[in-house]
């Protein structure tokens, strides 16, 4: 089986991500750590799949991103888990974290369900790192896009995620997203780069809109790789978040959330966890 899905584009399966012909799954179930537009009142149904087209060094989920821990699913088994989501726990979406090396079989799982009548919105839960042409083709999947921005420059993408090319394709994707479906725009401050993360909010603001519902989020805590990497070592001083916090309110955004700068305590972050749910308004 060939696979184009991401901007690696490489042909193969398994490819650079490490995804086969077999959908891998971490974990599954109600979500209360999301944005409150996605946890509603009974959770987000994240679906956890293993592999990810991304390789951050300082990636929290690496024993299934990296690792591929996780457990390969039939069909038959992925659509019980859309269906447990949906009719036994009823939570308020399918969220699909890290879905693209997937993607094929996700429709497929689903299709079922949809015959039946049982239909909740998507989330497409990632890195930002897409490639417009597949988001276009799996917008049945998109009901809303949860996309990050995690850099602005190449060099940094390419020393700390493998992925030289990620701004161009992050705000191609952020862009589609914003003309398309409903967005949240993720602004994960990492340490030593809050400038990135600065020069993100200032194109978001200038080239798609300031009113795209941001979240600037301060969880960050050296893992996996990063333990060994300056300046990825450490947590995201007080200055460095706060610098991102006030370019957010300068550059007039006004929708979303900022989290408590107490997230960057790695006492508090959850292995997994996307979200702590420690959530301010922008003001």
């Amino acid at each position: 089986m060939t696979c184009a899905l991401c901007p690696r584009r490489c042909g193969r399966r398994p490819g650079f991500c490490g995804a086969g012909d077999v959908p891998r799954v971490f974990r599954w179930g109600p979500h209360f750590g999301e944005e409150p537009p996605l946890t509603g009142t009974r959770g987000s149904g994240c679906v956890f799949f293993s592999r990810c087209t991304m390789k951050c060094l300082y990636c929290q989920n690496s024993p299934w991103s990296w690792k591929g821990a996780g457990e390969d699913k039939t069909m038959a088994e992925l659509t019980d888990i859309f269906r447990a989501l949906a009719v036994k726990d009823r939570v308020e979406n399918w969220n699909l974290v890290s879905p693209t090396p997937y993607l094929p079989f996700i429709r497929a799982a689903v299709r079922p369900l949809l015959d039946e009548g049982i239909r909740l919105p998507f989330v497409w839960n990632s890195s930002g790192y897409e490639r417009v042409e597949t988001l276009e083709e799996y917008r049945d999947l998109c009901d809303w896009a949860l996309f990050d921005l995690r850099y602005a420059r190449g060099e940094s993408a390419a020393a700390y995620s493998g992925a030289p090319d990620y701004v161009d394709a992050a705000r191609a994707a952020v862009t589609w997203a914003a003309a398309h479906t409903k967005l949240i725009v993720r602004i994960l401050v990492l340490p030593g780069l809050a400038d990135e993360a600065i020069e993100n909010l200032a194109w978001l603001a200038s080239e798609v809109s300031n009113e795209v519902p941001v979240s600037v989020m301060a969880q960050y805590t050296p893992a996996y790789r990063a333990r060994d990497c300056p300046p990825l070592d450490r947590p995201v001083t007080a200055e460095e978040y706060e610098s991102v916090t006030e370019a957010a309110a300068d550059f007039g955004f006004e929708n979303g959330w900022i989290q408590d700068y107490a997230a960057s305590d790695p006492k508090l972050a959850l292995l997994g966890e996307n979200m702590t749910a420690n959530h301010g308004m922008v003001k």
